[in-house]
């Protein structure tokens, strides 16, 4: 590899990285725009920006960031120095990044307060597209092949190749919920890729939530709410990702309300994404949860371990590099959350041996993923609690979100609220709302409970203590 592309090499891997660690917005805003030229011996990196105020921004927020990312990755100190882009840069053409499931070219509307000062829309406002253009923002590479089935999405991939198939009739609307990185966004761009291939002329439309919020206020703005209902009401597909950023947006609430049954009414088919269930959204009209529930909704779960393993290798293969199946076994029984950050490790895995010169093995992704390893040996999430015991005792991880009562379920959540409360430093407050938006009180009944019969019962102290050892490795 030439010094040229080691460099180039070497920034894509802190792109890559940062792509993992921040939300959608905050990437497409202020990462995704940038360029950089790094020195042949990987001593210093010089990141171009388009303006004064986004200079300053990124200056306070990553520079320092990108700087340790660059040194872990490349094993020697890296100076990171920020520019204002010469005229001839393309500062706007946007990294290529496959971490970040999304076919928007420009950077999204900045939220108030993302900002220095709370400012918001200073040179991170997405261009207005052309009078008469129309973009339906997939992403081609997301398709139902490129998607590694396992029971955690089996069911949530069914229904949405039914619903790519024939549209319109069954599972309208279609919910999809669960953690971050688990491939809910994946999911809906294979729904709009198989339909469009089916059906050329079909018009369809992927957006994200913040998107929907920032058309609503710009039609406000400029009294163009025509040309907005006939945007949104005239859709054959409308993919509608993370809804619970609807929550206390009124105005939003009411005009995706209306265009929910306009669509339903023409037969037109509607898929959401959201972090929870209907039910467990706060600050969503009950009209709007009533709609969202009225079709299919169902889980995406944490990858297994076969289906961890399987997602690394063929990841793998995408980027052309080898990965020894034991590698992959390490990484999948190390890396348990989320495919985001499975897709990161391999990414710090691969980024490793190029810069190192060495083939991938068990002891050089130690190496590569020391810094994770070493947090996710000194901190336990409650997210990782509520996944371990429902593997131990054989329930849904989606169970400890909802309102099921029966004993089989109840008991359960209320250990996974025992171990939550022992094992991390999570409030009472904090732990109620991990479990479905729970009262505090709810969960300290539910510690006291446990707390009470593990003094009494030698049987669940011991599946207590088990628990215990394997959250704590």
């Amino acid at each position: 590899m030439s010094s040229e592309g080691v460099g180039a090499s070497l920034w894509q891997a802190c792109v890559d990285q940062l792509a993992q660690e921040l939300s959608e917005q905050q990437f497409n805003t202020w990462i995704k725009p940038l360029t950089a030229q790094v020195t042949d011996d990987l001593t210093r990196m010089t990141i171009f920006v388009a303006n004064r105020f986004k200079l300053d921004w990124i200056r306070a927020q990553y520079a320092a960031r990108i700087a340790d990312m660059a040194e872990r990755l490349s094993g020697q100190p890296v100076a990171v120095e920020l520019a204002l882009a010469p005229r001839e840069i393309p500062v706007r053409q946007p990294v290529t990044v496959q971490a970040v499931p999304s076919s928007i070219s420009e950077p999204e509307p900045l939220r108030p307060g993302d900002g220095p000062m709370g400012m918001s829309g200073m040179g991170g406002s997405a261009p207005d597209e052309p009078a008469g253009a129309f973009k339906n923002r997939l992403n081609p590479q997301l398709t139902f092949d490129s998607l590694v089935e396992g029971s955690a999405n089996r069911m949530a991939r069914a229904a949405a190749m039914h619903v790519a198939g024939t549209p319109g009739h069954l599972y309208n609307p279609l919910f999809i919920y669960g953690g971050v990185g688990l491939g809910k966004t994946h999911l809906m761009h294979a729904v709009g890729n198989k339909l469009l291939a089916d059906k050329p002329d079909a018009k369809i439309l992927y957006l994200h939530a913040e998107q929907f919020v920032s058309d609503v206020v710009k039609a406000y703005q400029r009294k163009t709410f025509d040309e907005f209902k006939e945007r949104y009401h005239s859709l054959d597909l409308l993919l509608i990702d993370d809804v619970q950023f609807f929550a206390n947006k009124d105005r939003t609430q009411e005009e995706f309300f209306n265009a929910f049954e306009a669509l339903l009414a023409k037969k037109s088919h509607i898929v959401m994404t959201s972090d929870t269930y209907p039910k467990g959204l706060t600050d969503i009209h009950e009209r709007l949860v009533s709609r969202f529930d009225s079709g299919l909704t169902v889980a995406i779960e944490p990858p297994e371990l076969e289906m961890r393993v399987a997602i690394l290798i063929n990841k793998a293969v995408a980027e052309s590099a080898e990965m020894p199946e034991e590698v992959a076994f390490f990484v999948a029984k190390n890396v348990r959350s989320n495919v985001r950050e499975l897709e990161g490790a391999l990414r710090k895995i691969l980024a490793y041996s190029r810069f190192n010169q060495k083939e991938v093995s068990i002891q050089l992704a130690r190496e590569a993923l020391r810094d994770l390893l070493s947090i996710q040996n000194r901190q336990i999430s409650v997210e990782n609690i509520q996944k371990t015991v429902a593997d131990y005792y054989k329930i849904k991880v989606a169970d400890m979100y909802s309102k099921k009562r029966p004993a089989s379920i109840a008991r359960p959540r209320q250990i996974a609220m025992y171990l939550a409360k022992e094992l991390t430093q999570k409030s009472l407050p904090e732990i109620g709302e991990l479990f479905g938006g729970r009262d505090h009180t709810t969960v300290l009944h539910a510690v006291r409970k446990i707390s009470g019969e593990r003094q009494q019962l030698t049987e669940l102290n011991q599946q207590l203590h088990v628990l215990e050892q394997t959250l704590k490795g």
